[in-house]
């Protein structure tokens, strides 16, 4: 296998998925929050519960962006934090009760996008795909 090639194919499909999330998650985020704010939300769902600098390091800001946003965040009832019992120092952030409607939300909107894009996908077809995420995930994408 060329690697080069693979690189490219690799570029051709992270400019893909870029453009698809932004097609999924049109519309989807409430009108009180930043895309910014939206793409915390979206990584503290799928994660929690995470470090600021997690955040920090997922979402490419400075720490001092980060813990910005978040202060935003949780004076809308967004998220809470959570202190680490043996270090008071270390906090943990997670979706509030409001974060966790708001974001499921969205979630419901992405899925209809979604579900709407593969409608006319064969049973093999998705079954490929689904094998396709999990060897991505596993040798592509993982922490």
């Amino acid at each position: 296998m060329n690697k080069k090639t693979l690189f490219n194919k690799l570029v051709a499909f992270i400019t893909s998925v870029h453009r698809i999330t932004h097609e999924f998650s049109k519309d989807a985020k409430s009108d009180t929050i930043t895309q910014v704010q939206f793409s915390i939300l979206q990584y503290i769902a799928v994660s929690e519960p995470v470090t600021l600098s997690q955040i920090s390091q997922c979402q490419d800001m400075s720490m001092p962006n980060a813990s910005r946003e978040l202060k935003k965040l949780s004076e809308k009832n967004l998220i809470e934090k959570l202190y680490d019992i043996e270090d008071r120092r270390k906090q943990f952030i997670r979706l509030s009760k409001d974060g966790k409607i708001m974001i499921n939300e969205a979630f419901n909107h992405i899925e209809t996008k979604f579900l709407n894009r593969i409608k006319d996908a064969s049973e093999e077809d998705l079954e490929d795909i689904y094998r396709a995420l999990d060897i991505l995930h596993s040798k592509l994408f993982f922490d």
